[in-house]
């Protein structure tokens, strides 16, 4: 039996029931997956501004918190807490290790994600109604493509105590485990769609076991404060349990275990991933006793000829500015300032496409396209106003000029004596902005490779 545990399912995700794993999980593997698409655009604008930068910033933090209970307890760490940079962090975690007092510990690097290079202007993108990369009309920060287990597989075989990984698909973080373990060969679909299950399940952390799934009244969930990551128990046929640790808050059910395995999978029958491409259609999902729930009968077939690739671009800056109104009429007053703001900031050539203008509390969440024309003032929410006592106009934008961005923070500020009356709590803000897109590239382009570290 293989188990499996989940320490991270995003990049800023909690530390402390990591930690826990580590200690009482009685783990084979810790695997945390902290890489999103603008996570990745991220990281490599990280890198740009700092070339030793470019990784997971809380990875120090969490080998500092797990390194010394998993080299303990004979447990492996697989993450693609390398982002951008993956030498640089694989060096962190060998510094992290020698300043524990770990001799010895090694770590193997998996390269070869990034493909900047072999992208160029005429590139087409998938997901951007079939434009090129040279008609985002932003500069490039960098191009990786996710790899699958046959990158990561020479990594484990090793013996490495850590893999750390740049771009690779969520589920093969925990599948190549399975298969380094069970010996499963690669072209083995039905095999590798029932691990890609099971990776799938596991990849997002407390959203299986009801951090995500908890909303009061329809979903409870126990002691969510203290929710505790899943642990998924394989066997050599791919069949398995997830669970979590007994004293952890949360909970396991069939609920939860199926709202995950829906997620982000657009057709169920052909989950395309760098491995296999996987059929959920016919999954059997049964609740064995308390926190603990089997999922078997996943399939496969062949695994796609292409790879899918995340391109990040350089986005500008993005600028978001707002004030609260409170009290009777707050409504009122918030939508004349919102129609204030739309008539003056479009006056401003290199504001006027970029802007978007909400009522928070009133119509923000349900707001569905950019402003253009006479904007909040003439829109109707989507309920009635009674009960209302305070709204917040909020107004963002993203820009490559930041003086654009400036002005537009000082038009929302300027409400505070400029009207309507009782107006206040301004705050505004310019933070760095990056866009992705996705493109396609031939499999036998990408040339991954390992390098090992010693502490």
């Amino acid at each position: 039996m293989l188990r499996l545990g989940c320490g991270a399912g995003f990049s800023s995700d909690r530390l402390e029931p990591a930690i826990d794993l580590a200690e009482k999980g009685a783990l084979d593997y810790l695997v945390f997956e902290t890489i999103g698409e603008r996570t990745l655009a991220f990281g490599h604008r990280d890198r740009k501004l700092d070339p030793k930068k470019g990784y997971n910033p809380q990875l120090a933090a969490r080998m500092r918190g797990v390194l010394t209970a998993c080299k303990a307890n004979g447990t492996r760490i697989v993450t693609n807490m390398g982002v951008a940079n993956v030498p640089d962090a694989a060096e962190l975690v060998i510094a992290v290790a020698r300043e524990l007092g770990l001799k010895g510990l090694k770590v193997a690097a998996v390269l070869g994600d990034e493909v900047t290079h072999l992208l160029g202007p005429e590139t087409r993108l998938f997901d951007n109604h079939d434009r090129m990369i040279k008609d985002v009309g932003l500069p490039l920060a960098g191009a990786n493509v996710y790899l699958g287990t046959d990158a990561i597989l020479p990594a484990l075989e090793t013996g490495a105590d850590v893999v750390i990984t740049g771009r690779v698909a969520d589920p093969s973080l925990f599948l190549s485990p399975m298969v380094h373990k069970y010996g499963w060969k690669l072209d083995d679909w039905e095999m590798l769609g029932r691990g890609t299950l099971v990776g799938h399940l596991m990849e997002c952390g407390m959203q299986i076991t009801g951090g995500y799934f908890a909303d009061p009244g329809l979903k409870d969930v126990p002691r969510l404060a203290d929710c505790g990551y899943p642990i998924a128990e394989i066997g050599a046929d791919g069949a398995a349990v997830i669970t979590k640790l007994n004293d952890a808050g949360g909970m396991v059910t069939s609920r939860t275990v199926k709202e995950q395995m829906l997620y982000e999978v657009h057709d169920p029958v052909r989950y395309l991933t760098p491995d296999v491409t996987a059929d959920f259609s016919k999954v059997e999902v049964t609740e064995q006793g308390r926190d603990r729930v089997s999922v078997a009968n996943a399939r496969g077939t062949q695994r796609p000829d292409m790879l899918k690739v995340t391109v990040g671009f350089d986005g500008g800056f993005f600028a978001e500015a707002g004030v609260s109104y409170a009290g009777p009429n707050c409504v009122a007053r918030a939508k004349l300032a919102a129609e204030v703001l739309d008539v003056r900031l479009r006056r401003h050539p290199a504001i006027a496409q970029k802007l978007r203008i909400d009522l928070v509390g009133v119509n923000s969440l349900h707001q569905t396209a950019f402003l253009s024309g006479p904007s909040v003032a003439h829109q109707q929410p989507a309920r009635e106003y009674g009960g209302i006592e305070d709204v917040r106009v909020r107004v963002a934008m993203r820009s490559t000029d930041r003086v654009a961005c400036e002005t537009m923070l000082w038009e929302v500020e300027a409400l505070l004596c400029c009207g309507p009356a009782a107006g206040g709590g301004y705050r505004g803000q310019i933070t760095p902005s990056v866009v992705t897109h996705s493109a396609l590239i031939e499999r036998e382009r990408v040339t991954p490779s390992v390098k090992v570290y010693v502490a």
